[in-house]
């Protein structure tokens, strides 16, 4: 095969040609059998290579991919706890124990389970052979979060190192998740923010720093009341992490009158917290707060005798108002549908009539099964049974309605009135964090551990596989239906309206394409459409020795982005 070259007016031609060399006598001779020039440039090269004496064969027979795992996700997720230093955050040195505390954080965003199926699960992907833990056991997992319990206290002091420093705004709040079993002695009846009626509780509260990134987490018996976990998170701000001057914030069922009373017991531990309904009433009747403000403005600063040294911050809600209003209106009337039953039932016993004891019973059951008791006046003998709305409680009520009182300790120089407000507000984002690790995307429920280490180990894996998450999701935004511009808009938005989604979020979301033409994506089924790239395993069968080769699928656009925005 031969390639001659020509130049015509400035512009080369070039021509590939299948030619025969022979021999006449002494004379060597060229034949032409053909030109190829019109074939594509690859179908050339092979050509060539052919003639050169290259055995080529078919796709199929040359290697066959002997496994396949899921791998993009595991690559995800590893790279952003490599990005992280999540290793060197657990032990400075590499140790078996950390390596199975690293899978098992990652095993929790990739697939949330037992300790038992993630051992097996986590060989359907590369995440075993990724930290070689391909071997562990049931038992070894269990081993590595004693191990891990026992570094909390130094992991937590690690992260409050990097993300809090002296007069930062920490924000706290508890949670609590059905527990399956009878055996830990955490487990305790007590207020189920699940729903799981008659099941035992275990309650957790969870610090963050002022963007909701976790730092610390405290584990507690299901019946521990919320106001009781605070003095842990002051001794643990004060003397664990070293900070003499930090700002917590938590809701008003958190920072009750007798916590914030040993909050100020500690001149430099300042606070941020809200008024309950009976307590703003009584500032309108005394009238440190008069509803008149709310006339021309939904936000004024206040004071009042009784709270002294404190800065008030009243803000008034017109839609806030209308949903309460529309609230207490069908808890009242699904309270009087109920009392109506039994209304009818007293009327129906004329041969034997319901006692007064009997009725009062009856009643105790659904009277305040809607919170709303305080809005009815009973009526209770035998064979008697009525009712009446109280007005003038349900009158006074509704003055309330979209009404709100926000309370602190900082002075004016420290932080603004609307700023007060939105640090206050700021509590939503440990509220997104209960989601996450509620949720889908790490599963904290239900706990099935036996022991109450084992609890408190497999809580703190869930909050570092938040931690990682956290991390994850911004740099991943422009992918996710989330608000790329929400932590700007948090800063310098109206304190009080209710919070709107930037325009550019609502064009995302309606088109639910991109910027870039891709489509937006929640954080699993972006995870999954990360996994769909593979490591293959390869062997040639033309190989006597049997050996193998490992191939990684190529990217996809939508993948390449990805790992562009991960850093990859």
């Amino acid at each position: 095969m031969a390639t001659t070259s020509r130049t015509y007016k400035g512009k080369i031609y070039q021509s590939h040609l299948l030619r025969r060399t022979f021999r006449v006598g002494a004379q060597v001779q060229h034949e032409t059998l053909g030109n190829i020039s019109h074939l594509p440039p690859d179908l050339i090269d092979q050509i060539r290579r052919s003639l050169a004496g290259e055995k080529f064969l078919p796709a199929s027979q040359a290697f066959l991919v002997e496994r396949n795992l899921p791998h993009g996700h595991v690559q995800a997720v590893l790279g952003a706890m490599h990005r992280l230093g999540l290793p060197s955050l657990l032990a400075s040195k590499p140790s078996r124990p950390r390596d199975l505390a690293l899978a098992m954080i990652a095993e929790r965003l990739l697939h949330p389970c037992s300790k038992l199926a993630t051992t097996r699960l986590w060989h359907t992907t590369t995440l075993a052979e990724e930290l070689h833990v391909a071997d562990a056991t049931e038992d070894d997992l269990y081993q590595a979060m004693d191990w891990l319990l026992a570094q909390q206290a130094r992991v937590e002091k690690k992260l409050a190192a990097r993300h809090l420093r002296d007069g930062a705004l920490v924000l706290y709040d508890v949670s609590s998740s059905y527990y399956e079993g009878h055996t830990c002695p955490l487990a305790r009846l007590g207020h189920n923010r699940d729903g799981k009626k008659g099941l035992p509780i275990i309650v957790y509260g969870l610090l963050t720093d002022s963007a909701g990134r976790p730092v610390a987490v405290d584990v507690y018996p299901g019946n521990t009341g919320d106001p009781t976990t605070v003095p842990d998170q002051v001794e643990k701000l004060r003397q664990r992490f070293g900070l003499s001057r930090v700002v917590l914030v938590g809701d008003r069922g958190m920072l009750t009158e007798a916590q914030i009373g040993k909050l100020k017991q500690h001149p430099g531990l300042g606070w941020i917290s809200a008024l309950r309904g009976p307590a703003i009433g009584e500032l309108v009747e005394s009238g440190s707060l008069q509803l008149s403000l709310f006339d021309e403005m939904n936000l004024a600063e206040i004071r009042s005798p009784a709270y002294p040294g404190e800065r008030l911050v009243a803000c008034f809600n017109p839609l806030l108002a209308d949903e309460r209003r529309r609230k207490r209106v069908e808890l009242i009337e699904a309270t009087e549908k109920d009392l109506g039953k039994i209304a009818a039932q007293v009327k129906r016993r004329t041969r034997t009539p319901l006692g007064e004891a009997e009725i009062a019973l009856k009643a105790g059951r659904v009277w305040n099964r809607y919170k709303v008791a305080k809005h009815f006046s009973l009526t209770i003998a035998d064979g008697v049974f009525g009712w009446t709305r109280r007005e003038e409680s349900i009158r006074r009520e509704s003055q309330l309605d979209g009404v709100y009182v926000v309370r602190t300790s900082e002075p004016k120089h420290r932080c603004s009135a609307s700023d007060a407000v939105r640090r206050y507000k700021s509590l939503a984002q440990v509220e997104r964090a209960f989601r996450s690790l509620k949720g889908m995307d790490v599963r904290i429920r239900p706990i099935h551990h036996h022991t109450e280490d084992h609890v408190r180990a497999h809580i703190l894996l869930c909050m570092l596989a938040f931690y990682v998450e956290w991390h994850m999701r911004r740099e991943l935004a422009p992918l996710l239906f989330q608000d790329e511009e929400l932590s700007q808009d948090r800063t310098r938005r109206d304190p009080v309206a209710s919070a709107q989604c930037s325009a550019s979020a609502q064009a995302k979301k309606m088109a639910r394409v991109t910027a870039d033409g891709f489509p937006v994506h929640s954080f699993e089924t972006l995870l999954r459409e990360l996994a769909t790239r593979c490591r293959n395993t390869c062997r040639i069968p033309a190989e006597s020795s049997g050996a193998t080769f490992q191939q990684l699928t190529q990217p996809t656009p939508l993948q390449a982005r990805a790992f562009q925005l991960l850093g990859l």
